[in-house]
């Protein structure tokens, strides 16, 4: 025999189909939509929009401008893989935030108390709200102190040994040619004083605000004309693109798709997805330094990652749960034999419009957004060794008047979500395999003082056309497959059932139409390298019978001023 109504905890309570009478007990007061409220929320938006623009500025420092701090001091050999050690490491630390969340969404928002009203609610209840917020504070401080050895570096760091014989020599050669036009100043052209200016800016990089201002139109254009940096940009752009509405929304889709808990969901990508990421940087940082890789060598092996990453994206398409089928909204209950037509069978429970108190049909898998929906009057708590399973009996919208289990229910499917996300694993650490190639066809293809600028005006792009936009396109595709809605002071909230095909199907789009625009760039940017590097060659050809004929004048005694350099 279950408890008395007076006995019961107020979510239990609330949600039985209870007389008229007791209808207006139930009735969700309205003095949460007061412009007061609407105030306090617009202002904690306010608040973490600052947050994540001082967020934004602490990190320059580390990239864009550390990646050209360390291309300019590292030898030209050792650059890529100290490249893809800064982004590995980079990429360590959103694994460990994920690893960090399914921890903290164990524990409940308010830590230190639960909903008001005694309402009982479980971690695998869709109304549980984690504590989000203690992430931030633990990260903040761990951030504040990984900072502190900032202050120790030198204003300029030591070159490695190569490095600065390299330039050494380089520098000798270019001041030689100077130092002659010193004697004869007369015989300058406007042209050569101009090469003289750009090579005297290579030179000496520290320019003052006023040298800089003046200089930044003429490098802004002319890094914004070179093809092979705004493709790369773009194809970078598209996997950003990629990267944000994954980051942003995997473990969402996740927990709707195969029906497991957001800590877990976070669990899982922590633990797959974020260490493929950093094996793939790495190896593609490696694979540049071992082979020895040049432009067209960078631009094949970016091309050839995101091929297979494409290729292995096909199946995601056809790994997931169907919809659940819930009662009203999704199935309806006049399809099986000696039923009523929901919602027939509880009217007269007057059901809360905007109550939301999943419960389970275990025979037929059929959900009911509230007791009350499934017509049931009286609850049971049966008590366990581990936990308590609440059960809702005298159901009139039941087959039979069977009970029904409180909770939404389990997915016959959910044991899918591991090989999903190995085949996403595997397609992010081989899309990863671009991310250190890319880079270095961005710092090897412009100038050397423009170096940091392009990357950057690279870093802006990324921010302005991936980041900003890509979650905004991925949220709006994921409220369209939403087929019953939440609602709060009259307006939409929150979705609480998807229709998981459509979800997965135009999730998974999005994500292979970035993929797709991201080869299209690097078959570009392949096919470009490629006819440069036959010009060169045929010029190179034409010019070596010339060479040969200068030795062949100048004697066995001399050399040709070329030749030197």
């Amino acid at each position: 025999m279950g408890p008395r109504i007076e006995d019961m905890p107020q979510d239990f309570k609330a949600s039985l189909c209870l007389p008229t009478t007791s209808a207006p007990a139930r009735t969700h007061s309205n003095g949460n939509c007061s412009s007061y409220t609407e105030t306090q929320h617009l202002s904690v938006v306010g608040i973490m929009f600052v947050a994540q623009t001082l967020l934004g500025v602490g990190g320059v420092p580390i990239q864009p401008f550390g990646i050209s701090y360390i291309d300019d001091f590292a030898h030209n050999s050792n650059s890529p893989l100290y490249l893809g050690i800064l982004f590995a490491v980079t990429m360590m630390g959103p694994g460990l935030a994920f690893g960090l969340g399914s921890l903290m969404l164990r524990l409940y928002v308010d830590i230190n108390q639960m909903p008001e009203g005694d309402i009982s609610l479980t971690i695998k209840d869709p109304r549980w709200v984690g504590a989000w917020w203690l992430g931030f504070l633990i990260a903040a401080g761990s951030v504040a102190l990984a900072a502190i050895p900032y202050f120790f570096f030198p204003k300029e760091m030591p070159k490695e040994k190569h490095e600065l014989q390299f330039r050494r020599k380089v520098l000798a050669v270019t001041d030689s040619p100077a130092r002659k036009d010193k004697d004869s100043p007369s015989k300058q052209s406007p042209g050569e004083s101009t090469k003289k200016q750009d090579g005297l800016v290579q030179i000496a990089p520290n320019l003052t605000v006023i040298q800089f201002i003046k200089v930044f139109p003429r490098v802004l254009l002319q890094t914004l004309r070179h093809p092979i940096f705004l493709l790369v940009v773009l194809s970078q752009v598209c996997l950003s693109s990629m990267a944000a509405g994954m980051a942003t929304f995997l473990p969402k889709f996740l927990e709707r798709q195969f029906s497991i808990t957001a800590s877990y969901a976070n669990l899982l990508i922590g633990c797959l997805s974020f260490p493929s990421v950093i094996v793939g940087i790495v190896v593609g940082g490696v694979l540049v330094k071992r082979l020895h890789l040049g432009p067209v060598g960078c631009g094949a092996l970016c091309l050839l990652g995101m091929l297979l990453c494409l290729f292995f994206s096909l199946p995601l398409f056809f790994i997931g749960c169907p919809s659940h089928q819930i009662a009203g909204i999704t199935h309806q209950t006049s399809a099986q034999p000696g039923l009523e037509l929901f919602p027939s069978c509880m009217e007269v429970c007057s059901c809360p419009s905007d109550g939301f108190n999943p419960v389970c049909d275990p025979s037929t898998r059929v959900e009911y957004i509230t007791p009350c929906h499934a017509g049931c009057s009286s609850q049971v708590v049966q008590d366990a060794l581990d936990k308590s399973q609440v059960f809702y009996t005298n159901c009139s919208c039941v087959a039979e008047g069977n009970p029904v289990m409180a909770g939404s229910c389990d997915s016959t499917c959910s044991h899918l979500v591991v090989p999903f996300l190995l085949l996403v694993s595997l397609g992010s650490a081989l899309a990863c395999l671009t991310h250190t190639p890319s880079f270095m066809l961005i710092l090897r293809g412009v100038k050397k003082e423009d170096k940091t600028l392009a990357v950057g005006i690279q870093f802006m792009f990324l921010r302005i056309l991936a980041w900003m936009p890509s979650p905004v396109i991925h949220g709006s595709a994921i409220d369209t497959t939403c087929v019953h809605w939440a609602l709060s002071c009259g307006r939409r909230a929150v979705c609480r059932y998807y229709n998981n095909d459509l979800l997965r199907n135009r999730f998974i789009g999005l994500q292979f139409f970035f993929k797709t625009g991201s080869v299209i760039c690097f078959a570009l940017v392949l096919a470009i390298l490629r006819q440069q590097d036959k010009e060169a060659r045929t010029k190179e050809s034409r010019s070596s019978p010339a060479v040969a004929q200068q030795l062949l004048v100048s004697g066995p005694g001399k050399k040709p001023e070329d030749s030197r350099v």
